[in-house]
């Protein structure tokens, strides 16, 4: 296994990077699973070839961004997407009164299809590259207030299937997670005021048009690979977007 040569001090600010990107491969070719430990800071830093001082610069700045996390007493792990630390991290949507609760989600339609060019785009695939395409609708507080639509690649997700999407038992990052490998990192989102479709309207319980915030999203892996592209409506009537998190500080 290849490692590299620590630079001089000069250049020491930007060694600890090539180390984060070096880490953020071996997470990549998933070496270390969702949940897994990663090796010590030790074994780390002879495999690299650094000081720990410069391997733990770049263990702090994975941790800052959530893609690893410290377990006192027990070492430094990759996350995962459960419920109580990261669902919220991802999703925004927050009734008036800022309560917070999680969405019951159902399974609309599910497709394979063709990526259109704004989706390849997105996904930096080629224009035509075959794609799962599906809907959900997302109650909160036993009402209808999400539509999404949901475009993944095909050659990341392969064999995909309706019923492996009705039927997962946790969050959908997780299921990438769990199904795929996949650890969905971090989001790009744009936010706008759009019309509600025939069918977005019918589920939201709105009329043809009516006006709904569109939340498009892209999806990141390691690397800023893009894995997934999003489309929501939400029902603002009593719920808001609420872009702000809290990020753990006690390291569980």
């Amino acid at each position: 296994m290849s490692t590299m040569t620590e630079m001089p001090t000069a250049l020491g600010g930007t060694r600890y990077k090539e180390v984060k990107s070096a880490v953020l491969g071996a997470l990549a070719a998933q070496e270390w699973k969702g949940g897994e430990a990663i090796p010590s800071e030790k074994r780390l830093a002879e495999r690299f070839g650094v000081s720990i001082g410069t391997l733990r610069k770049a263990i702090d700045e994975l941790c800052a961004e959530n893609i690893l996390v410290r377990h006192q007493g027990l070492g430094t792990f990759v996350a995962m997407h459960q419920r109580d630390r990261h669902f919220f991290r991802f999703f925004r949507i927050v009734r008036r009164d800022g309560d917070k609760t999680y969405p019951v989600v159902s399974l609309v339609n599910f497709r394979r299809t063709k990526a259109s060019r704004d989706v390849a785009a997105r996904l930096q695939i080629a224009e035509g590259t075959r794609v799962f395409q599906f809907t959900n609708m997302l109650a909160l507080h036993d009402a209808v207030v999400i539509v999404e639509s949901i475009v993944l690649p095909e050659t990341r997700f392969a064999g995909l299937t309706e019923a492996a999407l009705r039927d997962r038992p946790n969050t959908l990052y997780n299921f990438y997670q769990d199904a795929f490998g996949i650890n969905v990192v971090g989001t790009d989102e744009r936010v706008r005021v759009a019309q509600a479709s025939e069918l977005e309207g019918k589920l939201l319980g709105l009329a043809t048009a009516a006006p709904v915030l569109e939340v498009e999203r892209v999806a990141y892996s390691y690397h800023h690979q893009p894995v997934e592209y999003r489309i929501s409506h939400v029902n603002t009537l009593e719920y808001d977007y609420v872009s702000s998190y809290a990020r753990p500080t006690d390291g569980s």
